[in-house]
């Protein structure tokens, strides 16, 4: 097969879909690779270091995706991209369809075949390609929550761990998930006060046996999570429902009764956001002020590394794209955690919770493939 990595085009998207190492994986199992030039140069791989792992280099993005057979990416398709796809040709990236409903149409109409890493399974009910940019979200919205903090930001000006004799900021997690256990890892050892909120049970004692009293857990009950708002000093937004948009959990109406100047990190935007006021941020303006509070959304968070993102994006990856680029659609038939990847497929949805939150119709990933 031969397998198009084209560089990414998000605003402020520096990652790659594959490393010079990923690459010479694939050529060593027998596949072509062609990487559009200057795919590599955010993780510091010039084309040079791409010829040299086995990989042809392209001078445009066209002709990644005219020749291709499948395009491995990092973000999700931009328009100039939808219409580059086409059918019979596999897209492999992540994907966020749920709120986003422009992209979907697009998708649709190419008839290409749209497997998301974040809807990807494993056998214990994870979502593997997911982890890893949650692990790096996770930490990244502590440093960014400390920095939105400032005075100089527009935030109250208070330091995250406080020093002796003044108590240190006060940070409310609402979701126990990879995101909220990165978070709180990262809080907590810079000495903040730290209350992870979620709604399994079985996760708040795994937390409380992970952080041994260094962090309070809370069942994430509509009554508790306005407590904490009002108390908190930073609020970090971790809920995922996998594949699906984001549930609103803060409300404007809730602002008004919280800190000034307090800040709200969104790590869901990618899926609608958790927070009413929440819209997308890019890195170079990740902030605004709604009622006073300080909101953190940046849409693309882990592109701000993009070195330690893409090398712990690949290793994720592989595995399940050398089973494309081996079996191509048999792949999809044969492993039901790639299956569960697949959103779109020949002008069909074919994930539940893409379709639910666009009303519109889903064929399961199944009888989509069998057809």
């Amino acid at each position: 097969m031969r397998i198009g990595v084209p560089k990414e085009i998000k605003i402020e998207e520096y990652r790659v879909g594959l490393t010079p190492a990923s690459v010479r994986e694939y050529v060593a199992h027998g596949h072509e690779v062609v990487v559009q030039r200057g795919a590599g140069e955010g993780i510091g791989a010039g084309d040079d270091v791409y010829r040299q792992a086995g990989a042809s280099v392209a001078d445009t993005a066209d002709e990644v995706f005219a020749t291709a057979d499948m395009i491995v990416k990092v973000k999700e398709p931009q328009p100039s991209e939808w219409t580059r796809l086409r059918e019979g040709q596999i897209l492999f990236t992540y994907l966020h369809l749920a709120p986003d409903v422009p992209q979907t149409k697009g998708l649709l109409a190419s008839g290409c075949t749209a497997v998301a890493y974040e809807t990807v399974t494993d056998a214990h009910g994870g979502l593997p390609l997911l982890a890893p940019m949650s692990e790096v979200a996770g930490r990244l919205a502590i440093e960014a929550a400390g920095a939105a903090l400032r005075k100089s930001a527009d935030g109250m000006g208070k330091l995250l761990g406080g020093v002796p004799g003044v108590p240190p900021a006060r940070v409310a997690i609402i979701g126990g998930g990879v995101v909220g256990t990165h978070a709180a890892r990262m809080a907590a050892g810079l000495g903040s006060d730290v209350t992870i909120l979620d709604r399994s049970l079985a996760r708040l004692r795994l937390l409380d046996d992970l952080f041994a009293g260094r962090v309070r857990t809370r069942f994430a009950t509509l009554e508790a999570i306005e407590q904490e708002i009002i108390a908190a000093d930073v609020v970090i937004g971790a809920v995922l429902v996998p594949g699906a948009s984001a549930p609103k959990l803060v409300s404007r109406a809730q602002l008004s009764s919280m800190k000034r100047r307090a800040v709200l990190v969104d790590v869901a935007i990618d899926q609608g956001g958790c927070f009413e006021t929440s819209k997308p941020t890019t890195h170079q303006a990740p902030t605004y002020l709604v009622d006073d509070i300080v909101h953190y959304c940046v849409a693309n968070m882990p592109g701000a590394v993009p070195v330690t993102s893409s090398h712990a994006l690949n290793h994720a990856t592989l595995p399940f794209g050398l089973a494309l680029a081996a079996k191509g659609l048999r792949a999809l038939v044969e492993d039901p955690h790639l299956r569960a990847g697949l959103n779109i497929h020949r002008g069909r949805i074919t994930n539940r919770a893409v379709a639910e939150s666009q009303n519109l119709a889903v064929v399961m990933p199944e009888e989509a493939l069998a057809s």
